[in-house]
């Protein structure tokens, strides 16, 4: 997600352009849907097997000598 530009909205004309407000709505449902997604990813890895992964490698390192 680093990687990723934020995107500016349009600018609305003076005129109403159905078009342009279901390609913007389609635009913002997307960006949503995908906020969402990484956000439930996020959740996951937190509370998943990868989390007691991590914190077993910690626990082992906790003795190590640098």
């Amino acid at each position: 997600m680093a990687g990723k530009n934020p995107v500016p909205l349009p600018v609305a004309p003076l005129e109403y352009n159905s078009a342009n407000e279901s390609m913007t709505r389609r635009q913002l449902e997307q960006i949503i849907q995908n906020l969402q997604t990484e956000v439930t990813l996020l959740k996951n890895m937190t509370e998943s097997v990868t989390s007691k992964s991590v914190k077993r490698h910690q626990f082992l390192l906790m003795g190590a000598k640098q």
